[in-house]
């Protein structure tokens, strides 16, 4: 993980949207969050990211084969692909490489990414994961239609995938898709519909287009979705939700978090809560991992769950079971 030093305090949000900061903190679930500095560029965050976790497998640059990307949209510059730049900075100048993107819910699809070329391609040994967000940039904290986004924040994640441990070992995987969603929350200008302007400027900001419309649709669905993505991904691993010894969700508000331990049946304890931290997009599962090994919730043979969601709407799980040490 790479986080910023910066920090953004609840007190600080409650005073730039208008809401009582007991709100921010308890429903939104947010103490403080990371925000980006100068140099803090998405693509330059997940390089720094990718050196620490090659590092601190010991494994060198040119023994990767393929560079998966999950640099956010919202990116050091726009319309550009940022696997050959993570390629260049870690030494990996024969790996080749893809972009990918399903907002929030990268890191599940980079998975299934590379499951897909461990069991296609043979001579695949190393697969290099790596991703920085900032998409807190893109939020107004005067739009309550957004509310749901005051929590995003800043931050760099990689992940070193091989064909053998030590570490978490892959054992399921399931997606889903709510099409119903797809127009539900995007920066209204600076594509092809709207290009961008001097006086559409102040609109290049995440929106939500039918704000009651997409409550209703989570409301009734986005609970029932993270319950079973996670159950599909345990069957295939052949486990069962009672054998769950660790849930690594991403950051939701604090209710939504609850109700998904409880429909699994696993306690607080069994989870990170990321109100320290905020939503770092597609790296929050990394960096719950990260906490869970530092505190010493993973051990020899812990059954883990990751869970994430993506605005479009994308849904994933894995499901994976620590052996050995999860850093080498």
């Amino acid at each position: 993980m790479y986080l910023p030093e910066g920090r953004m305090g609840a007190e600080a949000i409650a005073e730039l949207s208008g809401l009582p900061v007991e709100v921010v903190r308890e429903k939104l679930g947010v103490r403080e969050k990371p925000v980006p500095g100068p140099e803090d560029h998405p693509a330059e965050m997940a390089a720094w990211a990718a050196e620490e976790a090659l590092g601190l497998a010991g494994f060198p640059g040119e023994r990767v084969d393929w560079v998966l990307s999950m640099v956010e949209e919202h990116k050091d510059y726009p319309v550009w692909a940022t696997a050959p730049y993570l390629a260049k900075r870690v030494g990996a100048y024969r790996a080749k490489g893809l972009d990918l993107n399903q907002k929030c819910a990268t890191f599940l699809g980079a998975l299934e990414v590379a499951r897909g070329l461990f069991a296609t391609r043979k001579e695949v040994e190393a697969v290099l994961v790596a991703g920085g967000y900032r998409n807190g940039d893109l939020v107004d904290y005067q739009d309550p239609r957004t509310r749901f986004l005051y929590d995003l924040a800043t931050g760099g994640a990689a992940a070193l995938l091989t064909r053998e441990g030590p570490g978490l070992r892959l054992l399921g995987l399931a997606h889903r898709m709510d099409p119903e969603l797809a127009l539900s929350v995007k920066v209204p200008v600076g594509g092809t519909r709207a290009p961008l302007a001097l006086e559409n400027l102040g609109e290049f900001r995440l929106r939500v287009e039918d704000p009651e419309g997409m409550k209703a649709r989570l409301d009734a669905t986005s609970i029932p979705t993270f319950l079973a993505v996670i159950r599909e991904a345990l069957e295939e691993a052949g486990y069962g939700e009672a054998d769950l010894d660790y849930l690594a969700l991403l950051h939701m508000k604090r209710s939504a978090h609850q109700k998904v331990l409880q429909g699994l049946g696993l306690a607080e304890g069994q989870s990170i809560y990321l109100e320290d931290y905020g939503h770092l997009g597609q790296l929050d599962p990394i960096l719950s991992l990260k906490l869970a090994w530092r505190e010493g919730r993973l051990k020899e043979g812990s059954l883990v769950a990751l869970a994430a969601a993506g605005v479009g709407y994308f849904y994933g799980a894995a499901v994976l079971r620590l052996e050995g040490r999860l850093y080498a």
